[in-house]
């Protein structure tokens, strides 16, 4: 008789979505009588995942937010403990989301359940402290980033470097015309607009970035500009947000984000995954971000690292412009992003650049994550 699987899995964002997707697509072939129950959005649901609770719930950012809400994510850990304790489930993994999952996690390895974490948080870059914690809440951390895998070795935490799964998907050469007759778009010049999937970012950044593409449709006529909503509700959001605009023709697309970006000239986004994104489409990036005051005053002071995109972070350079807080203002922004629109020499070098570092991250993605977790459930 085949033993059939009970496998959790959280994701707190649409990437952890996503990345869900896939993971649960390949582990599917190992188990293609799993069942799987959590919290994830779309994809993971079109994939099989039963969600107990809406994605939305988890996707804070920020020392404040987390704060105020509290009393609900402490409800629905709970819940999730006990769910994945009365019905007796084989593996948990946690998607990202760290604050989060990582308390989930050590709860359910102490009542001798299998735990994982895909994604790697940013143990490296700041709170490295956290460290400990990951030590007593995994079984396995699957990271997607080459450097991530020597930090875990060194905490004699067990470790597999996967890669980006995108890394895997996406072609080193993007087929740009084909997006955009996809899309219903012209040849004239676009600019991809992306705030955030998270509400409070597209609060911060919405405004913001709908001002610098007004500014650039004043200076390129026939400038094309589209938005790609992370989610239905960023959606009704954005849509909210328009009405500040009502001479600016935007399209704001029901999700869609990759094709968007495959298609764009330039990319205007907040930091976050989306970045690493863009880097395997090979789009030329202005990345905002606003935190707050107060959360940015007390993260700056832990930060380790020179940058916060992740195409600088692997590169170890500053390859894309990055304004943080006070610095992502309508003019720097605006002025960097007609950088790039003014200057398609400096455009291909930065495609080849991100070609290169496109073949780094190249490490069996969805697939070999899903063979660690075979191995981890072997172990039994």
């Amino acid at each position: 008789m085949v033993q059939q699987y009970r496998i959790g899995i959280v994701a707190g964002e649409s990437s952890g979505d996503q990345l869900g997707a896939g993971l649960i697509c390949s582990l599917k072939t190992h188990y293609p009588n799993a069942i799987f129950e959590g919290i994830g959005g779309s994809k993971m649901i079109k994939e099989g995942l039963s969600s107990l609770f809406s994605i939305d719930r988890l996707s804070i950012m920020g020392f404040i937010e987390p704060l105020k809400r509290l009393p609900e994510l402490l409800r629905i850990r709970k819940a999730l403990i006990n769910h994945f304790c009365d019905n007796k489930f084989d593996l948990i993994v946690g998607i990202d989301s760290p604050d989060f999952n990582l308390g989930l996690e050590k709860k359910l390895r102490n009542k001798g359940i299998k735990t994982a974490h895909y994604v790697s948080p940013s143990v490296w870059a700041w709170r490295q402290n956290r460290v400990k914690k990951i030590y007593q809440a995994v079984d396995l951390m699957i990271t997607l980033l080459p450097f991530e895998e020597a930090f875990y070795k060194k905490y004699n935490i067990p470790v597999v470097c996967v890669g980006h799964p995108l890394a895997e998907d996406l072609p080193v050469k993007v087929e740009v015309n084909q997006a955009r007759q996809e899309l219903g778009l012209s040849d004239d010049p676009l600019l991809v607009v992306m705030p955030g999937s998270r509400a409070s970012e597209v609060k911060k950044l919405g405004n913001l970035f709908l001002d610098v593409a007004q500014r650039c449709k004043d200076k390129i006529p026939d400038l094309q500009i589209i938005i790609p909503a992370a989610s239905p509700e960023r959606k009704t959001q954005l849509d909210e947000i328009m009405k500040n605009y009502p001479a600016l023709e935007i399209k704001i697309l029901d999700g869609k984000s990759l094709l968007a970006m495959t298609a764009a000239d330039v990319v205007l986004l907040s930091s976050g995954t989306s970045t690493l994104e863009a880097m395997l489409l090979k789009k030329p990036m202005v990345v905002g971000y606003r935190l707050g005051a107060l959360t940015y005053a007390l993260i700056s002071r832990m930060l380790k690292i020179k940058y916060v995109a992740l195409p600088n972070i692997l590169a170890n350079e500053l390859l894309v412009p990055e304004l943080i807080e006070k610095n992502a203002t309508q003019e720097n922004i605006l002025f960097k992003v007609m950088y790039f629109f003014d200057n398609p020499d400096q455009v291909e070098r930065l495609k080849k650049r991100f070609e290169d570092i496109h073949m780094t991250l190249k490490c069996g993605g969805s697939e070999a994550a899903a063979n660690a977790l075979v191995e981890l459930l072997g172990k039994r």
